[in-house]
């Protein structure tokens, strides 16, 4: 008999999107969406990230080639247009933040997953490109306690009851205090998220009163989660297009 070509499945990643969007949907979090080409503005300053924020060099960040003349129009003005591939999801958080606080609809919460890009060496653990899961909680009495609850049933819902988390404090310009979320894998601690509360000049930037309203924002890296839920020792596995990622 006439062996068959091999079929493709699901990429295990848009599998495990779906399942996280539904976890956090049945919370109440409305799916937000923003571009890959984003701007300095939402990528950087929105973020409370200053111009010589390391997060800004060459080896973090895909900058679009500009002639000098268009770079300093694109950052006339009090927000920066210049093109950059987004590091992170977050801008799209801002984004919808921005957008809910102007048809005032706070209380809000968001979450949104999709491609970002960092100008880094690949090895294990890293690809220069992922996708990231991005979400924020904005209202009256939003505590860190809220964030710790919201993570650690995310978590267990996708890697099962029984998965060891674990939170320590650091740091990260658009969060303050600052924490990182890591999970158990292979017998070691791997780093997923990176998460805290909402810094004032950040609900500012998105045109929210600090005084009256608090919130925390997490991301963290869909691709790694991937890597504990089905034990694939190499994130690049997940952008190779080959077949036996079928396997998990």
């Amino acid at each position: 008999m006439e062996k068959q070509p091999a079929r493709g499945t699901e990429h295990p990643l848009s599998i495990l999107r779906e399942e996280a969007y539904k976890v956090f949907t049945d919370l109440g979090f409305e799916v937000a969406t923003g571009p890959e080409l984003e701007t300095e503005w939402y990528c950087f300053d929105a973020l409370n990230m200053p111009k010589d924020h390391p997060s800004r060099d060459m080896q973090d960040t895909f900058w679009i080639k500009m002639s000098p003349e268009e770079i300093a129009k694109a950052q006339e003005g009090e927000r920066s247009f210049r093109p950059v591939m987004r590091t992170q999801a977050t801008a799209a958080t801002v984004r919808a933040l921005e957008q809910a606080q102007k048809e005032n609809r706070i209380p809000a919460a968001f979450i949104t997953i999709g491609k970002t890009f960092r100008n880094e060496a690949t090895d294990a653990t890293h690809e220069a490109q992922f996708y990231q899961i991005d979400g924020s909680m904005v209202g009256e009495n939003i505590t860190l306690g809220d964030l710790k609850g919201v993570l650690l049933h995310f978590y267990k819902k996708m890697l099962g009851e029984e998965v060891e988390i674990q939170f320590r404090p650091s740091y990260f310009p658009f969060v303050e205090p600052a924490l990182e979320v890591f999970v158990l894998f292979r017998g070691k601690l791997l780093e997923v998220m990176g998460a805290g509360m909402i810094h004032p000049v950040v609900l500012k930037n998105a045109g929210l009163d600090p005084e009256k309203v608090q919130g925390f924002a997490f991301g963290g890296g869909l691709d790694r989660i991937a890597m504990v839920k089905w034990g694939i020792t190499d994130i690049r596995y997940l952008y190779q297009g080959d077949l036996r990622l079928n396997q998990f």
